[in-house]
């Protein structure tokens, strides 16, 4: 495309679109209303860690959108799900500041944070929510992946997500 000064601006590559990533952070909260959940905040980043959309809802806490964030941003650093990130690394307290420190601190390994996967598997980004208990917050990531007609990692909520506590 050539700008109006005569030079031509090549544009990047897309594989998460905007609409997508909205229809996704929408069909999260709408989720999260369904099940009744608590405000959630919800972050969508494309595969390079860039915000592509969030969203807080009224009543979710002032540090929700960097919870979720940071959910988001270790699932696709570690390239699996938050949670099995802190199932895998329950036992490895150094190893879990070691990535934190990496990450200048971008690394909150507790489910909400899910990789969003086309139909051939691969990654072109991550949703994290926050905002109530962590697999709560997952479930409603997980749907609102689903709704978009993408395929989230991990495929599907813990069984008893419904009875989580804060």
């Amino acid at each position: 495309m050539s700008g109006p000064h005569g030079y031509t601006i090549k544009h990047l590559a897309v594989d998460l679109r905007l609409a997508v990533a909205e229809h996704i952070a929408d069909a999260t909260l709408a989720a999260g209303r369904q099940a009744a959940l608590l405000p959630l905040t919800v972050v969508v980043l494309d595969a390079g860690g860039h915000v592509v959309v969030q969203k807080r809802e009224d009543g979710s806490g002032i540090l929700r959108a960097e919870i979720a964030r940071g959910k988001a941003h270790g699932a696709l650093g570690m390239g699996i799900g938050s949670r099995i990130i802190r199932d895998r690394l329950k036992d490895r307290p150094a190893f879990q500041s070691a990535i934190a420190a990496a990450s200048d601190g971008r690394f909150i390994p507790v489910p909400g944070g899910v990789l969003i996967c086309r139909e051939d598997g691969a990654v072109i980004g991550a949703v994290g929510v926050s905002g109530d208990a962590s697999d709560k917050d997952e479930y409603a990531a997980i749907a609102g992946v689903r709704a978009a007609g993408l395929l989230p990692h991990p495929e599907t909520p813990v069984e008893n997500w419904r009875d989580a506590g804060l």
